[in-house]
């Protein structure tokens, strides 16, 4: 692996981080939030979700730009937006304006969850794409555990609005990203596909590939095919298998409840009756497992393949979800039998679905419309999360509302198992061109 491919898919993935860290640092301040501004049941729902309906938006949109002036470029605007998010959600003093900012947000959260991955894969050779794709979810789950651990010093450091600073310190790593994105070269599958041969040839030799010659010629074939199939078309029959396999992961993704966790991990803890120190203590300890085992999940995912990790995960995710649902149930909520249940369950999700889906997304759709098949999936994913994370607070508050929130979770996770069993392909070890020999008929 040459030090320009690496270099390339660590910048890219840093977009992860800061989705990660936007995603979890809400968590810590949301609270605090429903206090400054006065928010009840519906309100308070729709604030916390507002990032995610922006990440409905980013990732509807990225495509266009992405294919108009390049997955890199993009990027870059992107980081802009996430500096400046930052800055506004610790500096407005209007519930409207502190929407406005988080939904800018959370378009740079969707748009960078399409174009991160999508980059990584196409400069990533087969036998590395599985684990420098991972990168991106590994920044992900760093990022969450940032937040998490800022969260927790903050609290413990600022008496007066440390919510403020809670949001605000996320504008350090979004600077940090937007300078490091000039160091790195455009896509070369995004060259040949705008007519830059030369260019994309000389990406293809600076990044390593054993025959670069070799694999301008594939790539301009596999565009080729689709063009004179005259099937650019995503939403089209002959690409129903991988809008299905999109659709259900990244549906089957948000049904496991992680981003309702991530939301809300010290009010769940919370409910079982702990302070708030030690709640979002606990939370870091949430945020510590995910990372841990998405390391785990990288190192072996080129190797055990996609579809394995995820039964394997599955199985895993079922046992701690039902056992959470229970303990909900029968609110025995004695010793440390949640947040054990808990960090069962992350260590599964962040073993499977955590660390495969943005994989496995940027593999299944052929060039010609990997940027529309990426948003695809991605839109799907943050449109089942804003779902979850708007209704999450309201559940919550029924009699009984975790038990019946843990048990939705724990009867998707028993779908998500079957349908991995029945429906997925392994992608490990195959060339972007030959998936699509094999998935698109």
């Amino acid at each position: 692996m040459t030090k320009k491919l690496f270099l390339g898919a660590i910048v890219a993935s840093l977009g992860g981080l800061l989705f990660g860290f936007d995603t979890a640092v809400i968590s810590g301040a949301e609270q605090s939030i429903k206090e400054v501004f006065g928010l009840q049941g519906f309100a308070h729902g729709f604030t916390n979700a507002i990032a995610l309906i922006g990440t409905i938006f980013g990732a509807m949109f990225a495509a266009k730009p992405g294919e108009a002036f390049g997955r890199r470029n993009t990027l870059v605007v992107l980081a802009v937006f996430y500096a400046v998010s930052a800055l506004g959600c610790a500096l407005t003093v209007s519930w409207e304006g502190f929407l406005f900012y988080r939904f800018l947000g959370g378009l740079g959260v969707g748009a960078s969850s399409v174009l991160g991955p999508m980059y990584i894969s196409e400069i990533a050779p087969a036998q590395y794409r599985g684990r420098l794709v991972g990168l991106f979810q590994f920044n992900i789950v760093f990022g969450i555990l940032l937040a998490f651990f800022s969260n927790y010093i903050i609290n413990n450091l600022i008496d007066d609005q440390a919510w403020r600073w809670m949001l605000g310190v996320e504008a350090v790593p979004a600077v940090l990203f937007l300078l490091l994105l000039f160091t790195i070269p455009q896509s070369p599958r995004w060259l040949v596909k705008v007519g830059r041969d030369e260019m994309a040839l000389n990406v293809l030799q600076k990044l390593g590939t054993l025959d670069p010659r070799n694999t301008l010629t594939e790539i301009k074939a596999s565009l080729m095919d689709g063009e004179h199939a005259g099937s650019v078309k995503l939403f089209s029959r002959k690409y129903r298998y991988p809008l299905l396999l999109a659709f259900m992961l990244a549906t089957f993704n948000q049904f496991s409840g992680i981003n309702a966790i991530m939301y809300y991990a010290p009010r769940i803890f919370g409910m079982t009756g702990i302070g708030e120190d030690s709640a979002l203590l606990q939370a870091i300890a949430i945020g510590l497992t995910n990372m841990i085992f998405t390391v785990l999940a990288m190192t072996v995912i080129d190797k055990i393949g996609r579809k394995k990790l995820l039964i394997i995960g599955s199985v895993g995710m079922i046992i701690s979800l039902g056992l959470t649902a229970w303990s909900f149930h029968i609110q025995n909520f004695s010793g440390y039998g949640v947040l054990i249940y808990l960090m069962g369950f992350i260590a599964s999700f962040a073993f499977s679905q955590g660390a495969v889906i943005w994989v496995f997304i940027s593999e299944i759709f052929p060039n010609s419309v990997r940027a529309s098949g990426q948003a695809f999936g991605t839109f799907v994913h943050w449109f089942w999360a804003a779902v979850m994370t708007w209704t999450f607070p309201m559940v919550a508050e029924l009699a009984n509302g975790g038990a019946i929130a843990f048990g939705f979770f724990f009867v998707a996770m028993v779908l998500h198992l079957w349908f991995a069993v029945r429906f997925l392909p392994e992608t490990k070890g195959k060339s972007l061109e030959d998936l699509q020999k094999q998935l698109i008929k």
